[in-house]
């Protein structure tokens, strides 16, 4: 990856991750407000300078980029909306994009290097998540421990280390990989901790890289690295799997529903399923869901939420929303999923099932099953194959610059007319554009 360089990338891969870029920033406006990102935001007041060089995306503040990445990786993992690469269960936006922005800002890089940088970070992060496999995420939050080695990689392209220097950078970074998916269970805030941290201990490890901070050359597959203590399955062969011909950045899908991951092939399937049969929320008695094991793993222990981000992780309230409301936006969030009973009724009829079908095709693809029982005694059922937003059924470019402007509208993060010259900057940003350029003053 160090030596990786943009005419080396296919134009579509380039042109991809413009659109990945776009997707990101809507998420991160979207963060604006929200008290996760302005309890980080209050911390690095307290403990950071007050002014700098990098945009703090939801309040439009400077500071230093360590505190930049920080703060705009947590705001843009709010509202479960950012991507997600399904064969590495990762969602690299939220961690390669912070950094790689707050950087290109305080050392003047120009548009090509923050694409070099961003497909570096993508294509390390997803292979570490790949490499690290089923058993890593059945404890582990991959964004936040895949998602700190893949900030280091990213930032150390952007900076111009060498391999050598890289691989010291890779190695802190792996040292300080964390995140532990137990918060689900309190509706706890530790998610966008995950984030945050992966962010800034990758930059962190990164300029320590640069600086001469040696670090263990084996971090990945070590006898006391990573794998040997986070996972059970992991396959090193995951970590080049077909390296210079094969752009898992592309592979990237982008979310549709403003839920976590693991609820949107089931979302698709009940959607499809009653608008064939012409079926309302109170002609539905129960709702089977077919699952792999890690939708039960993440979402099993959400039985009542208590709150908007734990409700995104609740299968019964997502489709709640999607039965009741057509929708699982991020107004029907905000507005109906722990206010509306109608939804709170819905929910407890949707249950989750292991299928087997579903289990031995998961990560590469997520498949989506629903079996209906109606109130007047019908069996019904749907299946979707490739959720909306995936590589083979992706949003358009229309679409996605559509969800954007929504999103950062969301909390008045940006207006229409900021955005669209920001997502117009983006699509040019390989001839001259430097992100001091892309985002607002």
């Amino acid at each position: 990856m160090a030596k990786l360089a943009l005419p080396d990338v296919p134009p579509r891969v380039v042109e991809f991750t413009k659109g990945l870029l776009i997707d990101w920033l809507g998420s991160a406006y979207a963060g604006k407000g929200s008290h996760q990102a302005e309890m980080i935001e209050a911390f690095a007041r307290a403990m950071g300078p007050s002014e700098g060089s990098s945009t703090i995306i939801p309040s439009r503040r400077k500071t230093s980029a360590y505190f930049a990445a920080m703060i705009n990786a947590a705001a843009s993992h709010v509202v479960e909306q950012d991507d997600v690469h399904n064969a590495s269960v990762f969602h690299p936006a939220t961690v390669v994009i912070p950094p790689v922005l707050a950087v290109a800002e305080a050392e003047g890089k120009s548009g090509r290097e923050i694409l070099e940088a961003v497909i570096a970070g993508y294509e390390v992060g997803i292979r570490v998540g790949e490499f690290l496999g089923r058993t890593h995420y059945e404890v582990f939050h991959t964004t936040g421990t895949a998602g700190t080695v893949a900030a280091a990689a990213a930032v150390g392209k952007l900076l111009g280390l060498p391999a050598g220097t890289l691989i010291h950078a890779i190695g802190s970074a792996g040292t300080q990989a964390a995140g532990l998916w137990e918060f689900l269970r309190d509706a706890g805030d530790s998610k966008q901790l995950h984030t945050a941290k992966a962010a800034s201990d990758g930059l962190l490890s990164a300029y320590l890289a640069r600086d001469g901070f040696k670090s263990a050359l084996r971090i990945l597959e070590g006898s006391q690295g990573m794998a040997a203590g986070m996972s059970r399955d992991a396959d090193p062969a995951k970590l080049t799997d077909r390296l210079g011909e094969r752009w898992a950045t592309e592979e990237t899908s982008f979310k549709w529903h403003a839920s976590c991951r693991h609820t949107h092939p089931a979302a698709d399937a009940l959607q499809i399923l009653m608008q064939r049969e012409g079926l309302a929320a109170d002609d539905i008695a129960e709702v089977v869901t077919g699952v792999h094991q890690a939708a039960i793993d993440v979402l099993g222990g959400v039985v009542n939420p208590t709150t908007i981000h734990q409700a995104k992780f609740s299968m019964g309230s997502v489709l709640g929303l999607i039965a009741v409301h057509g929708v699982a936006d991020l107004d029907a969030f905000e507005r109906q999923v722990l206010s509306d009973v109608r939804v709170a009724r819905f929910r407890a009829k949707v249950r989750m099932e292991r299928d087997e079908e579903v289990d031995a095709l998961y990560p590469r693809r997520w498949i989506g099953k629903v079996r209906v029982t109606t109130t007047d005694g019908r069996q019904l059922t749907a299946r979707v194959d490739e959720p909306k937003g995936d590589p083979g059924n992706s949003l358009t470019r229309a679409e996605l610059e559509a969800k954007a402007i929504r999103l950062a509208g969301f909390r008045n993060g940006a207006t229409t007319s900021e955005m669209r010259t920001m997502i117009e900057r983006i699509w040019t940003m390989d001839s001259d554009v430097g992100a001091a350029q892309i985002l607002p003053k």
